[in-house]
């Protein structure tokens, strides 16, 4: 690590600061010792910014703009990432809209995606067909169809009807609705499943546009137009005019045509294989040393709920409460409202002992469990005493993914990895070493954990009462021993 600060003209006081002092008076000695074992490969990169490990850097990027999926990371890093390791087979086992593997069979690598939502794979699979083959004369003829749909005055009948769940309802004006109706109607007659999905992504693409609600973190705000009781006016916002879908779906139209000429160029050296699933559920499938790199970006243990953001999208795709219910407590634990998936998992593995290797990486991991024990002497005092539950599910299941990955990735491969550091309570949790001390009883090596040079600030509550206290983002580098 020295010889690579000196390398990037850092200098020393660039290397992360150790843990401070906990606010509630608890001990931090194991959290203190896991720094100083990573300590010599934990150091700042100024190369990183916080536009080229999120979604920012997407913005304008041909079709990875079509949808605001912020949960991603830029082409930029997953490029300078594969030219580093030079792979040939690659997984994104959190693929979003699937840019890693987008990237990966552009070069004509063997690319694969897992993905739990259904809207990541949507866009995913709408720009590898974009890419590969679709006819750009005959999208804008299956884009005009849909248009010349929604100018008619007619009803499109219930079956077409926008299926509202309570999080949605009251979401679109009436001719809002009456118009989202008719599209979907002139979407089910296209016959071919590639100008279905893009027609199908443009629409859900703009349904917070026409809306009358803006996301906002995990939480959708709403305009008082929209008749709904607002109990908090934090909630409340006045998005100004709101476009008619038949403008809104004129301009992504224009954008998706455009773009396709740009795709075929990026993105059509392959097709890569993008799967709607948990990673949970799909690692287990898979053969032993099969990949040479997983590059990756999980969800972060911060409480976002990824059904609530996407509310709209998912119920534009046909989900009912139950289902949204099932898809939340599917996700990757990260949530309060999630419940231990220990004992589905001790059903879905059986005798394997590769869940019992995950779970005594879990329980031997001090420094997890000494922040969950402070939690816990303070669970009256914090703000959701479920934290705790969701501090456990998570790195409980973040032990599986990552023992999964130690058996499918073949010895001297790599696995890339962008998380985020939490604080709970005043209490830091350094997910990026606790997770590195996973990957090395999991047969891998932590060569270097790159952090930013800006880190993540604190909630407003929290620093109110405890400080500021910046957390790191920071990116992991493993690489699997040989043998």
């Amino acid at each position: 690590m020295a010889a690579r600060q000196q390398a990037l003209g850092l200098p020393r006081s660039s290397r992360c600061a150790p843990p401070g002092p906990s606010p509630n008076g608890g001990s931090t000695d194991a959290r203190s010792a896991l720094h100083e074992r990573f300590a010599d490969r934990l150091a700042v990169d100024p190369t990183l910014t916080r536009r080229i490990v999120s979604y920012q850097d997407n913005k304008a990027a041909p079709g990875l703009r079509w949808l605001k999926y912020k949960e991603a990371f830029s082409r930029v890093l997953v490029e300078r990432c594969m030219d580093e390791v030079q792979p040939t087979a690659v997984l994104d086992p959190f693929a979003g809209v699937g840019t890693v593997p987008l990237i990966a069979a552009a070069r004509g690598l063997d690319a694969t995606g897992i993905e739990i939502s259904p809207v990541g794979v949507l866009a995913g699979k709408a720009i590898s067909h974009a890419a590969n083959g679709l006819d750009r004369a005959g999208f804008e003829a299956a884009a005009d169809s849909v248009l010349r749909e929604i100018g008619k005055n007619s009803r499109a009948g219930e079956r077409h009807s926008f299926r509202h769940v309570p999080i949605t309802q009251s979401a679109f004006s009436p001719e809002t609705e009456a118009a989202l109706a008719r599209a979907r109607r002139a979407i089910g007659r296209e016959p071919s499943a590639p100008l279905r999905a893009m027609l199908e992504l443009a629409c859900l693409s703009v349904l917070e546009e026409v809306s009358y609600t803006r996301k906002d973190g995990q939480y959708l705000r709403w305009d008082e137009r929209s008749g709904r009781t607002l109990r908090a006016r934090l909630n409340k916002l006045n998005k100004g005019p709101i476009p008619t879908l038949e403008a809104a779906l004129t301009r992504r139209f224009s954008e998706m045509a455009n773009d396709i000429e740009p795709l075929k160029r990026a993105y059509g050296g392959g097709t890569p294989s993008l799967f709607t699933g948990s990673c949970l559920e799909l690692l287990h499938e898979t053969p032993d040393d099969f990949y040479d790199m997983v590059m990756t970006s999980p969800p972060y243990a911060n409480r976002y709920d990824y059904t609530r953001t996407y509310a709209l999208e998912l119920a534009w795709l046909g989900f009912d409460q139950d289902q949204f219910l099932a898809l939340r407590q599917r996700m990757l634990s990260a949530t309060v409202e999630n419940k231990s998936k220990r004992e589905e998992l001790r059903d879905r593995y059986g005798a394997d002992s590769l869940l019992d290797a995950a779970i005594g990486m879990y329980e031997r991991q001090a420094a997890l469990h000494e922040v969950l024990g402070v939690l816990r002497e303070n669970a009256r005092e914090l703000g959701n005493p479920h934290v705790i539950r969701l501090l456990e599910g998570y790195f409980f299941e973040m032990s599986l993914v990552v023992a999964e990955l130690g058996r499918i990735v073949r010895p001297g491969g790599t696995v890339v990895m962008v998380n985020d550091n939490v604080r709970y309570h005043g209490e830091e949790v350094p997910v990026d070493l606790i997770l590195s001390d996973f990957a090395e009883q999991a047969g891998f090596r932590c060569a270097r954990i790159d952090a930013l040079p800006r880190g993540k600030g604190n909630a407003s509550q929290q620093m109110g009462r405890f400080g500021r206290r910046e957390i790191r983002k920071c990116v992991y580098w493993w690489t699997r021993e040989d043998g």
